[in-house]
């Protein structure tokens, strides 16, 4: 199967908004190359004598890429996109997007399967949580938990602003008698991480067939599949039983419609985090969970995104 690149010349402050619009049109990973980030990398690693010069540029353009498949149902996304795109561009949203100017280009598959690695690197994401890509080596310091992964070519790398938040969540609450629920898990790696954590078990739950595959992988790279079973459904239709940490890191609407049944599947004195949510959609999910009958104990953000920690008590 070949791939058709989207590209997405932006800023750095627009980079969220510009995501969203990828999510949006169900591209559930996306590549940014921010120029900063290859600063910052430089400045912390000043010893290093290669860098790709394929990842510097000659300005402050940062360029949002996803990828869909060259079928087709593409042209549909596509128009999907440009017309967002074009509608973020007339809005007053209070940050500056850029140009927003969209590219195409096709890339065949064995291009796609490799280069886009470049870009995925060793990143502590928590207290003790590090992702590690598959094929690159890292030594832990003390105290920290590799956390190895291969998202393939169709998922995020585990380092957007979301899944940090749900990541740091799960460190403040997991412990050895948790029993965590992952709903929408893609490439697993919240369910790993719960279980890397300490968690006695976990369940992961995709609609995604390729998720369900590549979950299954990921537990296995990590030593944790023993502990993890993975579900192929729609958010909880095929889940039975309760949990005591109930995990979903997805859309603020999906995250509004399984608040109504949260109840069937949760524990008393029990946790849920919902990230995926954009900021203007807080207090909407906000609202779904108390009247859920769950009450809400923390809300982090980052970027332009949030977690909603609730208890069922």
């Amino acid at each position: 199967m070949n791939w058709i690149e989207i590209a997405i010349k932006t800023t750095s402050q627009g980079t969220d908004a510009i995501a969203e619009v990828f999510y949006e049109a169900g591209i559930s990973g996306v590549i940014i190359q921010d120029p900063k980030d290859i600063e910052a990398f430089k400045a912390e690693k000043p010893d290093w004598i290669y860098i790709d010069e394929s990842l510097t540029y000659d300005n402050d353009e940062v360029i949002v890429k996803g990828y869909l498949p060259d079928n087709s149902s593409a042209r549909d996304s596509i128009h999907f996109i440009k017309e967002k795109l074009n509608w973020l561009l007339k809005q007053d949203i209070g940050i500056d997007i850029g140009k927003g100017i969209l590219e195409l280009s096709n890339v065949k598959e064995e291009d796609w399967a490799n280069n886009w690695k470049k870009y995925f690197k060793p990143k502590k994401v928590g207290k003790q949580i590090v992702i590690k890509p598959s094929w690159e080596e890292y030594s832990p310091a003390q105290g920290e938990i590799i956390l190895e992964l291969d998202p393939g070519m169709a998922f995020g790398t585990g380092t957007h602003e979301t899944t940090i938040l749900c990541i740091q969540a799960l460190e403040n609450y997991i412990n050895k008698d948790s029993q965590l629920l992952d709903v929408g898990c893609g490439t697993g790696i919240l369910a790993i991480a719960g279980l890397l954590l300490g968690a006695k078990n976990a369940v992961a739950v995709d609609l995604d067939l390729d998720a369900v595959r590549i979950t299954k992988e990921n537990a296995l790279r990590n030593n944790v599949h023993d502990n993890l079973d993975v579900i192929h459904g729609n958010l909880m239709d095929k889940v039975d039983g309760k949990f005591n940490i109930i995990v979903a890191n997805i859309i603020a609407d999906a995250i509004i419609e399984i608040s109504k049944d949260i109840k069937k599947y949760i524990m008393p004195k029990s946790v849920f985090i919902a990230s995926g949510i954009i900021l203007d959609r807080i207090k909407d999910v906000e609202k779904a969970i108390i009247e859920a009958g769950l009450t809400i104990i923390d809300i982090n953000t980052m970027g332009e995104w949030a977690v909603v920690v609730s208890r069922y008590e």
